[in-house]
């Protein structure tokens, strides 16, 4: 009994250690503040661009990186870099323009707006493998026109759903780099069940597990590389040096090889860390990312 009641207590310590508040978290709720709170941050977010468009009229405002969590806008991004990018079937407001019925069997439907897969539809059939649960196509045409009447910057993409490395149909393994001005920290992989629910591992640049470094999510098994990881690697480090301040990119793995997911500048909201990762993170901030926000 009493080696239960110290292993409960040694627990609870822990889960008390890694929830404080140190100084990446500081520095993550500072960046969220000064994006956030600016009366344009969402005129800046939602201001329409291009793949073609010139690098200055991307960074032409203070904080230009906020476009980039535009989700519409990041693929722009991406595809100017030469990244591979999922088929877009549909984009915008006006859901009497979508044409469900001609939509492939399998797709994707996100938010260009919002985080931790909220309102993320992944459709094999009429089955949304993000939540487990069955929804006929007006089900969920119901579902946005309610986001939307609640957002009036939201829109809605509606992609290609990409086949994993072994073309299945599956949720896909999240591949979340962790960059400081094209530096790798470390490699983040989610084996999701769920939007909030999975395993993790974390990897450096040569794919040598590392100790959890987010306790987020328990920690999961070791995970082979993808066969694309060289070029996630490669397109990771180009789009990071162009965005300069500290970011996590996401890529997929996928039949056709990396494909880019989206930028999130404030990853966890700087909380999760163990301390050791955090000192890991400030450590790589201050070496290649010193100053910045």
């Amino acid at each position: 009994m009493l080696k239960k009641v110290f292993k409960l207590i040694v627990r609870a310590m822990k889960g008390k250690l890694y929830r404080r508040r140190g100084e990446f978290f500081a520095r993550i709720q500072h960046r969220h503040s000064t994006f956030w709170d600016a009366p344009n941050a969402e005129a800046v977010r939602n201001t329409p661009m291009s793949a073609s468009d010139p690098l200055a009229k991307w960074q032409d405002v203070e904080n230009w990186q906020r476009k980039l969590s535009n989700k519409y806008n990041s693929r722009e991004f991406a595809k100017m870099n030469g990244c591979r990018v999922a088929e877009l079937y549909w984009k915008g407001r006006d859901l009497s323009t979508l044409d469900v019925e001609k939509l492939p069997k399998q797709f994707v439907i996100r938010p260009t707006i919002g985080y931790s897969s909220n309102l993320v539809f992944v459709i094999d059939g009429s089955f949304n493998l993000m939540d487990q649960q069955t929804y006929t196509k007006q089900d969920i045409i119901e579902k946005l026109g309610i986001a939307l009447q609640q957002n009036p910057y939201l829109e809605f993409l509606v992609e290609e759903f990409l086949k994993t490395e072994r073309s299945e149909y599956k949720l896909p393994i999240d591949y979340k780099f962790f960059m400081f001005n094209g530096e790798v920290a470390y490699i983040f992989i989610i084996d999701r069940l769920s939007p909030t629910k999975g395993y993790s591992t974390f990897y450096d640049e040569n794919w040598k597990q590392i100790d959890n470094p987010n306790t987020y999510y328990p920690k999961g098994t070791y995970q082979q590389p993808p066969v694309c990881l060289a070029e996630m690697i490669e397109q990771a480090k180009k789009l990071s040096r162009l965005y300069g301040i500290f970011v996590r990119i996401d890529f997929y793995a996928t039949d056709k090889g990396a494909v880019f997911g989206e930028f999130t500048p404030t990853p966890f909201m700087g909380t999760n860390f163990t301390p050791a990762g955090e000192q890991m993170l400030i450590d790589y901030w201050d070496k290649y990312c010193k100053g910045m926000i």
